[in-house]
């Protein structure tokens, strides 16, 4: 069975399944400095395997990421996702905003509504943001989110805060 990628709309966003055409944006904010947060930058090879996973998590797990879209002009800036697999010990609320459109709130408003989608409609008893510690601008996100530091959460990288979200 193959999942429906859902289509969620916001007062602002459009966050839509991504499209071949979405990679060129995406891999140049892979082989960028902007992706150390990520355990980047990564060259091509990684970030097309990336890209993939991205989409492959739909048909594997029934959630995973979505093209971050302005709807008054149909411009994709970033990305909003659910990670899940052997990379992911739980089930990852993660985002990106290439260059130039951070500070709008976005990033907030993507990840709510992609955070409400899957406790709606999943039934997720929770979900974690990793980040790297000096990742500040992601921290602020998560904890407008309503996400709280989990110390004890597992993680890939021992370094990484976890941000641990609940339904309400």
């Amino acid at each position: 069975m193959t999942p429906d990628i859902p289509t969620i709309t916001t007062d602002r966003l459009t966050l839509r399944a991504q499209v071949v055409e979405d990679f060129a944006a995406y891999h140049a904010f892979l082989v960028s400095p902007r992706s150390a947060g990520m355990g980047g930058p990564f060259d091509l090879r990684a970030a097309w395997g990336m890209f993939c996973h991205d989409l492959a998590c739909w048909r594997l797990f029934g959630h995973g990421a979505l093209m971050i879209e302005l709807t008054a002009t149909e411009q994709c800036v970033g990305q909003v996702g659910i990670n899940h697999g052997p990379l992911f010990p739980e089930q990852e609320l993660g985002w990106l905003l290439y260059d130039g459109h951070e500070g709008h709130g976005y990033a907030t408003e993507a990840a709510l509504a992609l955070r409400d989608w899957a406790f709606a409609t999943l039934k997720l008893p929770s979900l974690v943001s990793y980040m790297a510690p000096d990742n500040a601008m992601s921290a602020a996100v998560a904890k407008r989110l309503g996400g709280v530091l989990d110390p004890s959460a597992p993680r890939a990288d021992p370094d990484d805060l976890v941000y641990r979200y609940r339904p309400r």
